[in-house]
């Protein structure tokens, strides 16, 4: 479960400890605590839906620590909730508050509910049940609102900022939308068989008529440097109406 009722605090560094742990190698990385990254005292959560049997009808310590989020009361009863189970935060201003949504998970009397529908009156047209059973379904997956409310609203940025730092050390897992037959689809063999076409004939067959004067166009613009020999089977880049003009000024040449 992604939120969590506890009884009493997880283990947690400052900063500064940790640097001090990890200034000389450790005997065991594993055990290194988590660090805090903000500790804020006097504040409220909402949840809505409720969860059953977590009581937060008084105000407590929130606890931003790099491994999950936790909220503490005087009373010694609260809550830790893992990161990748946030799905958005931000800064509400009215109230001022941080809004959380919480990913997709069972809402508490959601299956007693579809339960109690499908009888008589919620069966579907074919007395099966099926338009309750899938409104059911829906309340199963239905997305838990958090409203994080401190005392002090000055304290919004810096419960903000830490949360966002903490989220950022557990990234979504690879999608698995795709399946290995899909992901190799997704690049074109050589021999065409993924309905991309291959040419295999001459230049002469590659190029219709318009494209080949095309080309010879591009070929008799182009200025080779001196020294570098132009490729096989092309003219020096006069066309034929200059080469004419050069015999004639020969011949002229000649004649005088």
């Amino acid at each position: 479960m992604a939120l969590s009722p506890i009884s009493s605090l997880p283990k947690f560094v400052s900063p500064a400890e940790h640097s001090s742990i990890v200034s000389s190698t450790p005997a065991s990385f594993t055990d290194i605590p988590p660090v805090i990254r903000h500790k804020q005292e006097n504040v409220r959560i909402t949840l809505d839906p409720p969860v059953q049997g977590l009581s937060l009808d008084q105000p407590g310590t929130l606890y931003i620590i790099d491994t999950v989020l936790v909220f503490f009361t005087a009373s010694g009863h609260g809550f830790q909730l893992e990161y990748p189970s946030i799905t958005l935060h931000a800064i509400s201003r009215d109230p001022p508050s941080i809004y959380c949504q919480l990913v997709s998970e069972e809402v508490p009397g959601a299956k007693e509910s579809q339960g109690a529908g499908t009888g008589a009156e919620g069966q579907g047209e074919d007395g099966d049940g099926g338009g309750e059973a899938e409104e059911g379904a829906e309340l199963d997956e239905a997305l838990r609102e958090m409203n994080i409310i401190p005392a002090d609203s000055n304290a919004l940025e810096p419960i903000f900022e830490s949360l966002s730092y903490c989220a950022s050390l557990h990234p979504d897992p690879p999608s698995s939308e795709y399946d290995d037959d899909e992901e190799e689809d997704q690049f074109a063999d050589a021999d065409g068989a993924n309905g991309f076409e291959t040419f295999t004939g001459s230049e002469q067959e590659e190029l219709s008529a318009v494209g080949r004067a095309a080309l010879e166009h591009l070929e008799s613009i182009i200025v080779y440097p001196e020294g570098v020999k132009r490729p096989e089977g092309h003219d020096d880049g006069e066309d034929d109406a200059e080469k004419e003009k050069s015999e004639e000024k020969k011949d002229e040449a000649k004649t005088t």
